[in-house]
């Protein structure tokens, strides 16, 4: 019997990945209310029977969905080293090139990689219907990493972590990355590119960590 269990444990946690996986697609695409959890089950491979055991329904898989997304936005600050001890002991150089460090993994993470499609589907679906997943969102990743990012900002800068603009430029910062993304069929035609891999990428964060620089310059100048 232990060794059985012990075997169905891996096959489990496949299933339960592979639910999470195509819950995020289909909520992004078609929005909670309208996909089945016999659609999930499906595009998972999965028994239906499986979304009540692994996540008690329909709206535990919803929140299972948002935690997914907040450990993937976390493992982009820390690929990016943006942990809080570090930062209060950032001179304003490291804290000017964190951020860019911040930047480029996230267009890595964000444009480049086509498996952030579904994720990035799912968090604007939420901004538009907002429930208990996206609060998890924001109280997990939007909230707490959006301050982290102010507070390697302040470093930089001299401006303070909670001040109105610094708040409004870290956020500046990230839409104009994550515009590649939303915008990408828009972005792909007028460029004349076929995909974004690493040329693709390294033109959007040259132009993103140039923006980046001017905004920081202006802000140690005007100290807003």
């Amino acid at each position: 019997m232990a060794g059985t269990a012990t075997l169905a444990s891996p096959r489990s946690e496949a299933t339960r990945a592979a639910l999470v996986r195509a819950a995020l697609d289909l909520f992004g695409m078609k929005g909670f209310e309208a996909t089945s959890t016999r659609e999930i089950a499906a595009a998972a491979g999965a028994n239906v029977a499986s979304i009540a055991y692994h996540f008690g329904g329909k709206e535990g898989l919803r929140i299972a969905c948002a935690d997914h997304v907040v450990a993937a936005l976390g493992g982009v600050f820390a690929r990016a080293g943006a942990d809080p001890p570090e930062i209060e002991r950032l001179s304003a150089l490291a804290a000017r090139n964190r951020l860019a460090q911040i930047a480029e993994a996230m267009v890595d993470a964000i444009v480049a990689r086509d498996a952030a499609r579904p994720l990035a589907r799912f968090v604007l679906r939420e901004m538009f219907e907002p429930s208990a997943a996206f609060e998890r969102v924001y109280a997990g990743a939007f909230a707490t990493m959006h301050a982290r990012a102010c507070a390697i900002w302040a470093r930089a800068t001299g401006v303070g972590p909670e001040s109105e603009a610094t708040r409004l430029a870290v956020f500046a910062m990230i839409a104009q990355i994550v515009y590649f993304r939303l915008a990408r069929p828009a972005v792909l035609r007028r460029l004349g590119w076929r995909d974004i891999g690493a040329a693709e990428s390294a033109a959007i964060k040259r132009l993103v960590v140039g923006n980046l620089g001017a905004a920081l310059q202006h802000a140690r100048k005007t100290k807003r």
